[in-house]
């Protein structure tokens, strides 16, 4: 598991990209509500009247690190996927970097990462 997420090394079909992908992303989303579970009963905030949780001051730091550390785990885990993903492709991990064109680079790593074979 180690290995499949966190290095950029090697290659993940497609079928093993859209699970790692989504069990990723459902995985990491439990974790993050259950530590935010737990820190809503360690350090609790307010909700107010419209049902939002609110937390101010120095005891939201936690929260806002639990936060940060979910999304720092997120990104590089779908950067090395994305990258093994390009391997597979016989493409540089470099291509990942079309993402970054404004309006069509999302739709051109969807197609290449998630549908091509």
């Amino acid at each position: 598991m180690k290995d499949l997420l966190f290095s950029s090394q090697g290659r993940i079909n497609r079928s093993r990209f859209w699970i790692a992908a989504l069990g990723t992303s459902l995985g990491l989303s439990a974790v993050l509500a259950i530590v935010m579970t737990i820190l809503w009963q360690l350090i609790p905030g307010s909700v107010d009247e419209d049902g939002t949780f609110k937390v101010d001051g120095t005891i939201a730091v936690p929260y806002i690190a639990a936060v940060l550390a979910y999304g720092v785990i997120t990104v590089w885990a779908g950067i090395c996927l994305g990258i093994k993903r390009y391997h597979d492709l016989n493409k540089s991990g470099a291509w990942l970097l079309v993402m970054f064109v404004p309006l069509i680079g999302s739709v051109v790593y969807f197609i290449q990462a998630g549908c091509l074979r």
